[in-house]
């Protein structure tokens, strides 16, 4: 593949007076927007949830068609109808969630609809080397012959490059690429990210880490409700400055970390085993504790049996061994209202599936963790004074102002959803909180929310267990920070001793040089 030589300032792509408009939720995506990216840059799009970054690069890819605008590919008007013919334009996308066969080799992902053949056959060795030399030649080392099913996530992600680059994509684009990696393997895609950009290549980052940003991209463009606000050199923001533009407001990003203090133990989890039904173990006997006033974070690359973990805490499964105890109660076999009657609260990770329904009204989802209290409800039937006030409590504590009792949630802002979650989780001040991943897909005002509203549930007494995949989160709330890796903990850490290099080391399996044995 030949590098690309453009002259300096040139356009890749541009974009302008893109307008999307999604009648069936009533949502004005992208409003006028003109984006302009240059050759040979890595650029940058950020914005909060719902600030139309996503959907603009959807139209970029033929994913979505704009109803207004058009696109200039390398100076050409350009008709970009399907992925297809974003495709033959140069432009390839990898997205948050990859699109990969499992059961294939790297070589067969890659060459999908262009294999090698000679008189009609196959040939796997042309394949290998394919793939070699383009791995070779962009620097992305990978085994051609592996399958997918054996790579850990960050190899996964490799081979999604190789496979744009493969299709000569000439502009990539990237969505969330470093939220599910350690922090050595973010690193590492980072640097080729660079090197494509230094061959000439464009590269267009979706991301909400801003200090990721700073130091990977040469310009910014950031987007607040529908509409680019403006596009700076990223050596000329802060993280700060960036969040600001984004949210329209100051925003923490960070807070002095308070240590917290922690008393009796309420929460102890012994020797828990997970086993799923194809008979993967999934938890291999964790034993851990937390206390009251002490947040407990549980950091480790998604897929490393977070998600099982929490389900035998909270009893949405039942663990094959071990148990689970609760301010000095067995609870291993108890359903999860005994549980929740006895102080355990449930932030779960899918708030739109298993959090809330959105088909339904405020007062019913603030609710469902309570109906079985005497307050609610009288010889069954619901005491709907009580249960209007308690929505309203919710409302007007949890600043959620486009929510009012008696109507529907469908229409609300996943900030707004959490907090919804937040609010009927924490009410009744539960002395045992479990959150998992509860600011995933949130902006920057709502995590800052979030954030602030945990650390107070701890400072009043609480003990929480977050799992969350965002390193700095766990390290920003964590009094202990415990790190999960194929089921089993892997190490504990202070948040001092929580370097990026040695939290990276034990979510990617490796050993603390102490316990590496002489």
């Amino acid at each position: 593949m030949p590098e690309l030589s453009p002259a300096a300032g040139d356009h890749a792509i541009d974009m302008r007076g893109i307008t999307k408009y999604f009648a069936e939720t009533h949502v004005l995506a992208d409003d006028d927007v003109s984006l302009t990216v240059k050759s040979g840059e890595v650029h940058a799009l950020v914005g909060e949830n719902g600030a139309g970054k996503t959907t603009l690069m959807n139209i970029l890819f033929g994913l979505q068609q704009p109803d207004a605008g058009e696109i200039h590919v390398f100076g050409n008007l350009a008709r970009i109808r399907s992925a297809e013919d974003a495709l033959a334009l140069g432009i390839g996308m990898v997205h948050q969630h990859f699109k990969l066969i499992d059961s294939f080799t790297v070589a067969q992902n890659v060459l999908l609809g262009s294999e090698p053949t000679r008189a009609g056959w196959l040939r796997p060795d042309a394949e290998q080397q394919i793939v070699s030399a383009l791995s070779d030649e962009f620097g992305l080392p990978i085994d051609p012959n592996a399958r997918v099913s054996d790579l850990p996530v960050g190899l996964q992600q490799r081979l999604e490059i190789l496979k744009a680059l493969h299709h000569d994509a000439r502009v990539l684009i990237l969505d969330e690429p470093t939220a599910v990696l350690t922090p050595q393997e973010a690193r590492s895609l980072l640097d080729v990210l660079r090197g494509l950009a230094a061959r000439g290549r464009s590269v267009i980052l979706i991301t909400h880490k801003l200090l990721e940003v700073i130091d990977s991209a040469d310009r910014i463009s950031v987007m607040r409700q529908g509409r680019l606000i403006t596009t700076v050199p990223a050596s000329s923001v802060t993280a700060s400055e960036l969040a600001e533009l984004m949210v329209g407001r100051s925003v923490a990003l960070s807070f002095e970390r308070r240590p917290g203090a922690a008393a009796d133990e309420v929460l102890h989890v012994e020797e828990l085993t997970v086993v799923a039904p194809d008979g993967t173990v999934q938890v291999d006997e964790v034993s851990l504790t937390v206390h009251r006033g002490e947040v407990v974070g549980i950091a480790g690359v998604s897929g490393n049996g977070q998600d099982a973990l929490v389900d035998a805490i909270t009893g949405l499964a039942h663990p094959e061994s071990g148990s689970v105890r609760l301010e000095g109660r067995d609870v291993t076999d108890r359903p999860v209202h005994e549980r929740r009657a006895a102080g355990m609260a449930h932030i779960p990770e899918d708030r739109l599936t298993v959090g809330l329904n959105r088909a339904t009204t405020l007062d019913e989802n603030v609710l469902v963790s309570h109906y079985r209290e005497r307050g609610f409800a009288r010889w069954g039937v619901l005491r709907m004074g009580p249960i209007r006030r308690l929505a309203e409590w919710v409302r007007d504590t949890f600043a959620i102002a486009a929510a009012q009792p008696g109507e529907g949630i469908a229409t609300l802002s996943g900030g707004n959803l959490q907090k919804i979650v937040l609010g009927r989780e924490l009410s009744g001040s539960p002395s045992c909180i479990i959150a998992n991943q509860p600011t995933r897909g949130l902006d920057v005002g709502s995590i800052e929310f979030v954030h602030r509203t945990l650390l107070d549930a701890r400072d009043n007494g609480a003990a929480v267990l977050l799992v969350s995949a965002e390193i700095d989160e766990v390290r920003a709330l964590s009094d202990r920070i415990v790190v999960l890796y194929r089921g089993r903990i892997a190490g504990e850490l202070t948040p001092d001793e929580a370097t990026d290099d040695l939290l990276g080391l034990l979510m990617a399996g490796g050993a603390r040089a102490e316990e590496t044995p002489s």
